[in-house]
């Protein structure tokens, strides 16, 4: 309650009625509304017309905005003090803004201070706490790595992943400076989390002596955090956000690092990075610094970028300290493919939750989660001249298991993925590590006896239900699977899978041809050998006749009402797309 005439109320924003009346608000007042966590508008008691709106996103206010007859009347001031009460009961103690540059000195008037600023756009902060630790961060590492005045400079990337392209950006650059200071963007916006990119480029560049990888901060502006709701044009956007974080740069970052030149690899193939380019070479002159392009590292004719290792997951782009970063996120991505996938007969996927009554969607997506830093352990455990120690890859297996149930509350939602998954990376890694990946023709014959070589170090575990299935039925477990190499993967569900990836339904195709052919426990510990010998027959005839979206639902329901989860199958799904990713075509 604002006094006896006003309230503030949240809208749901997920109402139709609450959300077109916000986007009406806001289109009258000559703004767009941005994705917001919360927007909240001010009424008259007892009235709905909204007098006053504005959102919050994290730490940021937007979409403010005050109707054109009242703007003297205080309202502004009374949303914007209410706004920054959410932001604090939520921990941020610190509230951004980006507005147009004619609302600076209303905000100013607040208490918020100038951070950057573009033609069209000014980013501002009610504390610079943050801006100044940061800035102190810089100036303590730029005293730590001593050199002549004027002879330092500075690359800012995303390294998503960290390249051998980007590798050689840092390496020319260092012999033409006395040091050299390299940013990782911190915005977690992208494939490779933060942490693995930041760990990537520091690992890279730890033989260069006169390089010091810094961390990066909230004030690198991207295209995903930059707001275009005030912007007249949306064409304006991109050069908006680039010149705004720009400016930041030159203010404040470049100042407190004391350097005086900022090295970029050219662009010949993208336009936005090229244009940035083209702003960077602009703003840095109108400021007293220069720009120093680096022609880009090229293979088979095309340049080296990061969008490559992405699109391609070819291990020979990057050098060798980010390899193992790459396998674990490719492993963690499997895993969450074979979740996505739907639909998916008798497993989790977006549309149901199988034959389980204690997992849902959610809760895989935490399980994986989880699982991925460990996944990245794994592959470094293996990158090394020799396989590890069985007993290293079992307490690695152990503490992973451990942070999965802790986040699952004690259920099993990855075991049998957890363990698969964890000896290919290490394989895969070792094999990666001895220049066999991606040259070998035999990759696969040789990634299949290194699993063997691994599982065969690790002992069977008693007690457990695919132990005792494995017992009482004669069928082969998960760890005679990996003894055996995964033959199955490797002469069918693999090569057959590659065959038909461009068709519909290609990956659904993959799993049936599990289904068909594997000896899931899961399925006969749950309902015994008939009804998963019947499983298996059904989706054998599946595979025998063009597949349809109703067959694949028919499955599921009669597998729904037999309570049946191909759990195993599901594991081995993820193992075979996470090979066919880090493995050639032969």
């Amino acid at each position: 309650m604002l006094n006896n005439e006003f309230e503030i109320r949240s809208m749901n924003l997920r109402l139709r009625r609450d959300l077109q009346r916000v986007d009406r608000f806001l289109a009258d007042n000559g703004l767009r509304l941005d994705a917001v966590d919360e927007y909240f508008c001010l009424f008259r008691l007892e009235e709905e017309e909204i007098l006053a709106g504005g959102g919050l996103a994290d730490d940021v206010i937007k979409c403010v905005a005050v109707r054109s007859d009242l703007r003297e009347e205080g309202l502004f001031n009374h949303l914007v003090s209410h706004l920054i009460s959410v932001a604090y009961q939520k921990g941020h103690t610190t509230t951004k803004v980006f507005t147009k540059p004619a609302n600076e000195a209303i905000f100013a008037s607040l208490g918020y201070s100038l951070i950057g600023r573009s033609s069209q756009a000014v980013l501002m902060a009610n504390s610079l706490s943050t801006l100044n630790r940061y800035k102190r961060y810089l100036s303590q590492e730029a005293a730590a790595l001593p050199c002549s005045e004027g002879d330092a400079a500075l690359i800012v990337m995303n390294a998503n992943p960290f390249t051998r392209g980007h590798l050689y950006l840092v390496e020319q650059a260092a012999k033409q400076v006395g040091k050299l200071f390299v940013i990782v963007v911190k915005e977690n916006r992208s494939l490779y989390d933060y942490r693995y990119r930041l760990a990537m480029v520091t690992e890279g560049c730890a033989d260069l002596p006169n390089v010091r990888v810094l961390e990066g901060s909230e004030f690198q502006i991207s295209a995903a955090t930059f707001p275009t709701y005030f912007l007249k044009q949306l064409d304006d956007a991109s050069d908006e956000q680039m010149l705004l974080d720009l400016d930041i740069c030159v203010r404040h970052i470049m100042p407190a690092l004391g350097v005086t030149v900022r090295f970029v690899g050219t662009e010949p193939t993208d336009p936005l990075t090229c244009r940035y380019n083209e702003l960077m070479n602009k703003c840095l002159a109108n400021a007293g610094y220069s720009l120093v392009e680096i022609t880009r590292l090229e293979t088979d004719c095309k340049p080296i970028s990061a969008s490559r290792v992405r699109a391609e997951a070819d291990l020979t782009l990057l050098p060798p300290t980010s390899i193992p970063f790459i396998i674990g996120v490719e492993a963690a991505n499997a895993m969450l493919a074979e979740l996505s996938l739907t639909p998916k007969p008798g497993l989790i996927d977006q549309h149901d939750n199988g034959a389980h009554a204690d997992m849902n969607f959610a809760l895989m997506q935490h399980s994986i989660a989880a699982l991925e830093p460990f996944m990245v352990e794994f592959a470094k455990l293996g990158f090394a001249p020799q396989l590890p120690a069985a007993d290293r890859v079992i307490a690695l297996g152990l503490e992973a298991e451990a942070a999965m149930l802790s986040v699952t509350r004690g259920i099993n939602t990855h075991k049998g993925a957890l363990f698969a998954l964890g000896l290919t990376a290490v394989a895969l890694a070792h094999q990666a590590y001895t220049k066999n990946l991606q040259t070998s023709c035999a990759s696969a014959q040789a990634l299949s006896a290194l699993i063997t070589n691994l599982a065969d170090g690790i002992p069977r575990a008693e007690g457990t239900h695919g132990a005792c299935v494995r017992t009482r039925y004669g069928v082969k477990g998960a760890l005679d699977l990996a003894r055996e190499g995964y033959p199955e993967l490797f002469a069918s569900w693999l090569p057959n899978y590659r065959l038909r990836r461009d068709e519909p339904f290609a990956k659904q195709l993959l799993l049936l041809n599990i289904i068909a052919t594997l000896d899931d426990t899961n399925l006969l510990h749950r309902r015994g050998p008939e009804l998963a010998a019947e499983v298996k027959r059904r989706a054998a005839q599946l595979l025998e006749s063009p597949l349809s979206l109703e067959a694949l639902t028919e499955l599921n329901t009669w597998m729904l009402s037999e309570n049946l989860s191909p759990g195993g199958c599901a594991d081995m799904l993820a193992l075979t797309l996470f090979i066919d990713r880090l493995t050639p075509q032969e």
